[in-house]
Formats: C-alpha cells, structure tokens, sequence
C-alpha cells in the first residue's frame, strides 16, 4: 500500500502551512510519468509561456476535467485523493479543481513572485481557503541551484493579503511579505523526483529562476472540497467528486500521454476564457 498521510502529518500541515513527504511516489511511477510528459505533443502545444519581471520565461499547461491519461491517474490515485481529504477542512467529497504540469527549463526558466494562491482564487469567489489544497510532486530534483520553491513557514496563518501584477504574474503585497519574511522563518523546499510537498492556499511562496544546466519540471494538482462554491468561474471540475482510481492505475501498459481535447486553459484573449480566471488560475506556482 503506497503511503497515507499522518496524524502528524496533518498536525504539521496545520501548524506550518505545509507538510513534505519523502518518496510519495516511486522511482517507476516518476519514470514513466516525466518520460511521457517530456515527450508529449499534446502537453507542449498547449503550454503557456508566463513572463517574470525580468523576462524571463516559465512554461505550464493546465487543464481542468481528469481524463485517463498518466497525468490523471495520478491526481486520481487514492494516495492523493486521501491526502487531500485530511487536509481540508470539510468532510465533504474531493473535487479537482485544476492541475499543471510546471516546467522550468535550464537556464531561462523564468521565476515566481511571492503570492499565496488563494490571492488568486478569491477571485474566482471560493469562499473558503481552508477548503483547499495544493499537492506538488516533484519530477525532477528541486534545489536552490535551479530555482526550487521557498515558503514562509505559518504565513497561512496571517489570512489573505493584497496581490497585484508584476511582469505577467500576480504579486503579494511586499510590505506584508517583508512583514512576514522578519517574523517567520524562509524555507527552501528542496526536492527529490517522487517527493510530495502538501500545502495551504493562504502559504505565501516563490521560487527563483533556474540558472542551473538542468531542468526543473513538477506537477501540481490543486483540490476542493464540494462544499466550497466558486461563484465566479465557469469551469466546472471543481464541483466533481473526482472518480478516484486505485494507486497502480497510472502504471498500467495501456496508460499514456494526455487526450487532444482535454479542457486546457488557453493564454488568449477570449472572453470565454478570461471569465474562468487565466489571470489568477494560471499564476500559481
């Protein structure tokens, strides 16, 4: 049985906005998942290029609804479905809200403002913060030198702060980060492939550029609880109890790439578009 999170565990989300766990996925599943995502068509023609203030560039697809591909075999997987529902504060079903495979290539793998997610998604009028939840996992290392993710420890606890626009990225008000960064302790989350980080939609976090040689690729998959209405978004996974899969579903022979007409969210200037929230969904990692 792959591991279930810990009455520890949950202590821990509690008190520090987030949790890591070691080696939640295996060295196979991470193999097979970044083989087929480094070589997926479908992925690449629908990746977004997000500019940071200095011009550099990250690349993220991100789609709603979960099919029957690999990547959504994961984000299905009991292991993460459970982890989300001890995580959020309801004990109505999980849904998915969205996912996004992140991807940070050497050298010109632009960086992320500080923000908190929720800066974001208080747009799209979810009501409760505390009713949802981010998982990354990390498919390749995630370290200092190709610009991992870093958190301030309990800043989930200061609620929602302000956010503006810096480059094309949706910023935390610096007064209150800087606040926080003298108060609270700065974390880099450094990562192995198949390691899970769990953390709160109010943590504020930020990762640097990536001027290393190598690359830096995670997905992150972002859930919600039933309970928690979006009054101001037209997707609709967020109000789907996910159709969870058993753990060895996504290293089945006959499990691959993801589907051309998968619900990807598109960087275009369309109404239909801006009404489910690129400008705050897309921002978020």
């Amino acid at each position: 049985m792959s591991y279930r999170l810990s009455a520890s565990d949950v202590v821990s989300f509690k008190d520090n906005g987030y949790v890591i766990v070691k080696k939640f996925f295996s060295d196979a599943e991470i193999g097979k998942l970044y083989a087929i995502a480094t070589h997926d068509n479908v992925v690449k023609d629908n990746a977004a290029n997000v500019v940071d203030s200095s011009g550099k560039n990250s690349k993220l697809t991100l789609w709603f609804t979960p099919g029957e591909d690999v990547y959504s075999m994961m984000l299905r997987s009991e292991r993460m479905v459970d982890g989300a529902s001890k995580l959020l504060d309801s004990d109505a079903p999980v849904c998915h809200f969205h996912t996004k495979l992140m991807q940070k290539e050497p050298r010109i793998g632009g960086a992320w403002e500080w923000h908190q997610d929720y800066g974001y998604w208080y747009k799209n009028q979810f009501l409760f913060p505390e009713q949802l939840v981010s998982i990354m996992i990390a498919l390749t290392p995630a370290n200092r030198e190709n610009g991992c993710l870093q958190v301030i420890k309990g800043s989930h606890k200061m609620g929602r702060v302000n956010h503006g626009f810096s480059g094309e990225q949706v910023g935390a008000d610096m007064v209150m980060v800087n606040h926080a960064l003298e108060n609270l302790e700065h974390v880099h989350v450094e990562l192995e492939p198949g390691d899970a980080l769990f953390f709160h939609s109010n943590l504020l976090h930020r990762s640097e550029a990536n001027l290393s040689d190598h690359p830096r690729w995670s997905i992150i998959s972002c859930y919600n609880s039933l309970s928690n209405k979006a009054y101001n978004d037209n997707s609709t996974s967020w109000k789907e109890p996910v159709k969870v899969v058993g753990d060895d579903a996504m290293m089945l022979d006959d499990i691959g790439g993801a589907a051309a007409g998968a619900d990807f969210l598109k960087k275009e200037n369309d109404p239909a578009l801006k009404s489910t929230g690129w400008e705050n969904d897309v921002k978020t990692a």
